[in-house]
């Protein structure tokens, strides 16, 4: 029974170890480890390795074959004999070897090549055979683990395509994942077990003091809020690193949403300074909302000023027509009161001139009335005249008639010459009112 178990706040039915352990491929109770299979290739490895040693160490070195009979029967026609040293020394300087087809006798020489390079081959077929096994259990050894050679990028096919690469890439790293994520399984549980450990140093250890003197009363000031936290409020995540696809990835998404005009380019910079690629991808979604509201805020907020400014433009346009109108009007009203004052000054002078018409055809009429009467009155008084007249004319006639008569002489015309007709004189009716 281990002492000073920890347990999360959270949940006080679970205890944590005092070891961080993971085992990813159990099966059965039975754990399958890589180590577990190329256990054997790589004993095979080792002794194909021995065996080269072996194969190395007994291997002789290539020699030369000397026919000491051969360089006996040359004659370099100086005087003195060809000597094997001389031979040797002369065929490693220059390669180059002296030799006679015939012997002196005349007849053929089996020796005319003195000196023969001996190849040692005993050991090249066994060298070759070695590397080959030792080759095949490492190949083995990467079937059995998933380390291909995309993946360690020892020996690259030159000749392979890029997605080949990538997929061979792949399917190591989905080989290996299990020991990807107890790496990161461990280190999380470290990190939690540390946080319930320092947790539980500052509220039950008596050694607390000790603690604080170690790293200080400011840090453990902070660390002390701690104390109350659960497990899950320490929030400890592990994410990895990105590689080149998948930050390849993020930046294509990145300029397709700038294409789009969705994020701006602040946003951007802040998006490739994320390395986690999860957060990048959550972030972009956040900042592409966000602006798509704030452009339809903007759009909203274009189009009431928009429609505000048409209702303003409208309404001056009334106002201006409605000014216009009443200026026509006052303008009309002022014609037409000028016109009225002019058809009344016009009627007050036609009246006027017709006053004065009047009262000069009133004087007329009286002045023909008047005249009318005096002619009346002067015809009257001439017809009078004329009739008394007529009387002493005739009463005379009368008396001249009765001395004629007495006389014997004829009667006198009494007759007018024509100087006592009026001759229309005495019609007024010319004078008449008009």
């Amino acid at each position: 029974m281990a002492k000073n178990m920890m347990r999360p706040k959270s949940d006080f039915t679970k205890v944590k170890m005092n070891y961080a352990i993971t085992a990813p491929r159990m099966y059965e109770g039975r754990i399958d480890s890589l180590v577990k299979r190329i256990t054997g290739f790589a004993d095979m490895i080792q002794l194909t390795h021995l065996k080269l040693q072996q194969v190395m160490s007994r291997m002789v070195p290539d020699g030369v074959y000397l026919d000491a009979d051969g360089l006996a029967e040359i004659d370099l026609g100086n005087g003195t004999n060809y000597s094997p040293q001389e031979a040797l020394n002369m065929f490693f300087q220059t390669g180059s070897v002296i030799g006679r087809s015939f012997t002196s006798e005349g007849d053929q020489n089996p020796g005319k090549i003195p000196i023969q390079e001996i190849t040692s081959g005993s050991g090249g077929g066994k060298l070759q055979a070695l590397i080959g096994n030792y080759n095949y259990y490492l190949q083995m050894i990467r079937d059995v683990t998933g380390l291909n050679e995309a993946r360690d990028g020892s020996t690259p096919d030159p000749k392979a395509l890029v997605g080949v690469q990538k997929m061979a890439a792949a399917n190591s790293n989905t080989a290996t994942r299990h020991i990807l994520q107890s790496g990161l399984f461990l280190t999380s549980e470290v990190c939690e077990c540390l946080s319930l450990r320092i947790s539980d140093i500052i509220e039950y250890s008596p050694t607390k003091e000790a603690f604080v003197h170690s790293i200080g009363a400011h840090n453990v000031a902070t660390l002390t809020e701690m104390s109350e936290l659960h497990l899950y409020d320490f929030g400890i995540f592990i994410e990895l690193t990105p590689d080149e696809e998948e930050k390849a990835m993020l930046e294509n998404n990145i300029q397709v949403a700038l294409g789009q005009q969705n994020i701006e380019l602040e946003d951007a910079i802040d998006l490739r300074e994320i390395k986690n690629i999860k957060l990048a991808n959550q972030l972009l979604k956040i900042r592409r909302k966000k602006k798509i509201k704030r452009d339809q805020k903007i759009q909203q907020e274009n189009m009431q000023a928009q429609s505000q400014a048409n209702i303003a433009q409208q309404q001056a346009s009334a106002e201006f027509e409605m000014q216009k109108q009443q200026s026509v009007a006052s303008t009309a009203i002022s014609i037409e009161q000028a016109k009225s004052q002019f058809e009344l000054e016009k009627l007050i002078q036609e009246a006027e001139i017709k006053k004065q018409l009047m009262q000069i055809e009133f004087d007329y009429n009286m002045q023909l009335k008047m005249g009318e009467g005096q002619s009346r009155d002067q015809g009257e008084k001439e017809k009078e005249d004329r009739k008394d007249n007529r009387t002493k004319i005739q009463a005379s006639q009368q008396s001249e008639l009765i001395d004629q008569r007495n006389n014997n002489k004829p009667p006198k015309n009494f007759e007018s010459s024509g100087n006592d007709i009026l001759g229309g004189v005495g019609d007024m009716s010319s004078f008449g009112p008009q």
